[in-house]
């Protein structure tokens, strides 16, 4: 099995627009942690940077993180954070 982790940030151009992603983020970590399969979602807004979030999500597997992707890219979250820049590495490690 393949397990999937995505590390990096999310970086919004305004205080504004990093403030209305704050107000969807608790949202979107709770429905992304009852995906199956979500073995870590964690996204943390940088207190020294505030329009700066950092990123680490851990995926069971290829499907599960397919399932995740798919679910958010039809999401409000997905819909209203458009604006952020996505900046993170998705790596790939077999279990032995």
């Amino acid at each position: 099995m393949t397990k999937v982790t995505v590390a990096g940030f999310l970086v919004a151009e305004t205080l504004g627009d990093a403030d209305r992603a704050s107000m969807l983020l608790a949202e979107h970590i709770r429905l992304s942690r009852a995906e199956p399969g979500c073995l870590q979602f964690d996204v943390v807004r940088s207190q020294s940077d505030p329009v700066r979030f950092a990123l680490f999500e851990v995926f069971r597997d290829e499907a599960a993180f397919t399932a995740h992707q798919e679910r958010t890219r039809a999401s409000i979250w997905w819909e209203k954070t458009q604006g952020l820049k996505r900046d993170f590495t998705v790596s790939r490690d077999t279990d032995v």
